[in-house]
């Protein structure tokens, strides 16, 4: 498609040039026909017998030429004003004194014009006709067929030499400025094809959005900054950048809030480069920053931390105040490397370290990121195949009515087996199978074999046993889970009030709009909902009504210390006050001990679960489990 709208341009291109180059070959003949109309008519004032006649058809074959140009029938016109010109000089030739006629001195002029009206065949066709009756004329003569004579000078003469004159000097004129127009056409033309290309190599080498230089042109500026390094003898290291909640911006305010935002933060750190630092646009939110130094690890630490700290400024964007923050990952020629894309992977390695501390801090890249990284690589290749061939297993926890003593609810908890008997954690592959878009399958497969195994215990004789699935972020994202979900309680024939969903209140915080919705649909379809290790992130006490919460699972951090912590003593208490008051029942992960137990009883919790009971266990002795301790 591209190529035929190019192909059209040309042709349409070729065209106006020819249309410009035809207008202006109709304007010179109509002034050479109008010039010299009136050189025939002052000769035909001064002339005499044949010689007027001569000149007075000579004067219809202009105008007949010039009604042509008119016409813009621009070939027919010059062709017959200059063979017109050419028979009428060789006629004034012939009755005048042959060669030696002043007549011959009009074919000049008759030759310039031929260059000014047309191309190569009109001049070579003219210098020819010119030739051929100048030997016409000789061969005449030599053959006494015409008498050349001499007439007597008089002043009829010298007109007709000036009317000559003026016409060839006419002539010489209009083609020495066309000569001079074309030259400085031509000369805007190369400005004008000069600075279309240093814009497109601009273009090439530069980011659209910021006008930074782009990841391309980034390796041209690391080569010759580290070679100037080595002759400097300076360190040069590499600085990625990486907005840490920049995705919101994008998805709240729209895409080009998030340009604004981008081109603002652009000139932000471009103002706190110094002259032999190089600030380039990777792609998306991310930033090279090329430093030459010879300072070291505290000069690159402040760095890190004042571009983090003017990253972090609020940006005013469609009138409306933003905040994102920065994650920042470095990478030195010293002892991580010569090589551009070798140093970007090593810092982007770096960044993500960064990332996984707590956002909007830096880090140094060192040897074991790598050797985390190549594990993670490692561990992804296996991630799938296991998934196909199910190599996965479910366990179970017991969470139990802590005044009762009997087990209400089982929380599933993933597991991976290998083959020598050890676990994969759950803490290893989770993040992995949510980065590389496997949770999904995964957490499908979860969903229904939780669903089949609390079916199958309420068959045999825990009717009403209820099991607790975590749930991922992603999970929500395509929109599809409340199917799957369905999907799974239909295939197990299981009851929705007997599914209780856990989420973390981070996940909550973060993806609020997107998951609001489906979580009041999966509510009114009987399922529960749980809100997993709270008080470990905004513990936000709105979000707990908007998400039809009916549950609270207190973090095992303020459990496990309970007996000897005053403080924590009282944090316990005020979660349960305040779950009680909003509705919601409590859960206390990690109780170890009876101690502990009591003291949450004594607080009014409502469930517990940990070791105290049961660790994790699989289906088989968790069937053993229930029936020992007489669910009813």
């Amino acid at each position: 498609m591209t190529s035929h709208i190019s192909i059209k341009r040309s042709k349409q291109n070729i065209t106006n040039d020819k249309d410009v180059l035809g207008g202006i070959q109709r304007e010179r003949l109509m002034q050479i026909c109008i010039v010299t109309s009136i050189g025939l008519l002052v000769s035909i004032t001064a002339a005499r017998n044949i010689t007027s006649v001569i000149f007075a058809i000579g004067f219809a074959c202009l105008l007949i030429s010039f009604t042509f140009a008119y016409k813009q029938k621009i070939m027919a016109s010059a062709y017959i004003l200059l063979s017109s010109l050419a028979t009428m000089l060789f006629t004034l030739a012939i009755t005048g004194a042959g060669l030696l006629d002043l007549a011959i001195l009009g074919y000049p002029s008759l030759l310039i014009l031929s260059a000014i009206l047309g191309g190569v065949g009109l001049f070579l066709s003219l210098l020819t006709l010119t030739i051929s009756l100048c030997i016409l004329l000789a061969w005449l003569t030599f053959n006494g067929i015409i008498t050349p004579h001499v007439p007597s000078l008089s002043w009829s003469h010298l007109i007709f030499i000036l009317v000559i004159f003026i016409v060839t000097g006419f002539s010489v004129y209009v083609l020495v400025r066309d000569i001079k127009r074309l030259m400085l056409s031509l000369h805007k033309e190369n400005t004008k094809v000069q600075q279309s290309q240093l814009k497109i190599q601009h273009l090439a080498h530069h980011d659209s959005l910021t006008n930074l230089p782009n990841r391309f042109y980034g390796e041209v500026l690391f080569n010759q900054s580290l070679e100037k390094c080595l002759k400097n003898q300076q360190q040069l290291a590499l600085l990625f950048l990486d907005l840490d909640n920049f995705k919101p911006v994008n998805d709240v305010l729209g895409h080009a809030a998030g340009d604004q935002l981008l081109a603002e933060l652009a000139q932000r750190l471009s103002k706190t480069m110094e002259p032999d630092q190089h600030l380039i646009r990777f792609g998306g939110d991310e930033f090279l920053i090329l430093v030459p130094h010879k300072s070291g690890l505290p000069y690159l630490t402040k760095l890190a931390k004042d571009l983090i700290t003017v990253s972090s400024v609020v940006f005013d964007i469609q009138h409306n105040q933003v905040s994102v923050s920065a994650s920042l990952g470095i990478a030195c020629t010293s002892q991580d490397g010569t090589l551009f894309k070798q140093l970007c992977r090593k810092a982007d390695i770096a960044m993500y370290k960064a990332k996984e501390a707590g956002r909007s801090t830096f880090h140094f890249y060192d040897n074991s990121m790598d050797k985390a990284s190549d594990n993670k690589f490692k561990l992804l290749q296996t991630l799938r195949p296991a998934i196909n061939q199910n190599q996965f297993s479910l366990y179970y926890q017991p969470i139990i009515d802590i005044k009762s003593g009997d087990v209400v609810t089982v929380e599933a908890l993933l597991r991976w087996p290998q083959a020598d008997g050890s676990l994969i954690t759950p803490e290893q592959f989770i993040p992995l199978a949510e980065s590389s878009g496997l949770i999904n399958e995964l957490g499908a497969w979860v969903i229904k074999e939780a669903c089949r195994f609390c079916a199958r215990q309420r068959k045999q004789g825990h009717p009403e046993l209820r099991v607790a699935i975590n749930l991922s972020v992603i999970q929500f994202r395509d929109g599809y889970l409340q199917n799957t979900i369905e999907n799974a309680l239909q295939d197990a024939n299981l009851p929705p009030k007997a599914l209780e969903l856990e989420l973390t209140e981070s996940l909550l915080i973060n993806d609020k709009n997107q998951i609001e919705k489906q979580l009041n649909e999966l509510s009114q379809l009987g399922a529960s909902i749980a809100i997993d290790d709270f008080g470990t992130g905004y513990s936000n006490l709105g979000y707990l009504r908007e998400f039809n919460a009916s549950k609270l699972k207190i973090d095992r951090s303020f459990i496990t210390p309970l007996n000897n912590n005053n403080h924590d003593d009282s944090i316990v208490k005020a979660i349960i006050n305040m779950a009680s008051s909003l509705g919601l029942q409590t859960v206390a992960e990690g109780i170890e001990d009876e101690a502990t137990l009591n003291k949450l009883i004594t607080l009014g919790c409502d469930f517990g679960q940990g070791y105290y009971w049961s660790k994790p266990i699989s289906e088989d002795d968790l069937s053993e489990y229930l029936t020992n301790h007489n669910l009813l």
